[in-house]
């Protein structure tokens, strides 16, 4: 069953991410599971949905109990890099901004880094650096001239916005 970009976003939003704005209103209610959200996301073609994940994930650094399944089920080696390196990027942001998360949503659990090795790199201990050893190799390994670290800031960056206008 496809899903459409909307009907994504209006997940999206009925888990308190939202970070996106879909064209139609639709129900904020959740139909779909949340394995089969983390799926969808990573198997979307359009680009903002996949790196959707990022805040998805530090929204709700539960779901990471999924992501091994997850990245097992995905039909495609690409859909895999795309999960394995937006998780990764959480999993660096989210101690990056440790306390202006921990400020809006309270203690969380920590994403645990479960890809680096996979991916082919070990990061370093300081979370920026770690993220550009990360772009550098998502470069390396998609080939594609997209300015990554930049990317994965800007995922982070406009949910940590949305989230602190909503708190205020």
């Amino acid at each position: 069953m496809m899903v459409s970009e909307d009907q994504l976003v209006a997940e999206l939003w009925a888990r308190d991410v939202q970070f996106l704005r879909g064209r139609a209103s639709l129900p904020s209610v959740t139909l779909l599971s949340d394995t089969r959200l983390i799926a969808s996301l990573a198997e979307s073609s359009d680009p903002r949905l996949c790196f959707s994940l990022i805040p998805l994930f530090l929204r709700h650094p539960e779901y990471s109990a999924w992501v091994r399944e997850v990245n097992k089920l995905l039909n495609t080696k690409s859909s895999q890099v795309t999960l394995q390196f937006y998780y990764t990027a959480a999993v660096f942001l989210q101690k990056k901004y440790f306390q202006r998360i921990q400020n809006i949503m309270g203690e969380q659990e920590l994403l645990q880094d479960m890809f680096s090795k996979e991916l082919g790199f070990t990061p370093d201990a300081e979370p920026s650096r770690a993220l550009v050893q990360l772009a550098e190799q998502h470069h390396l390994s998609t080939g594609q001239f997209v300015n990554w670290l930049e990317t994965y800031k800007h995922a982070a960056d406009v949910w940590l916005r949305q989230m602190e206008l909503q708190k205020a």
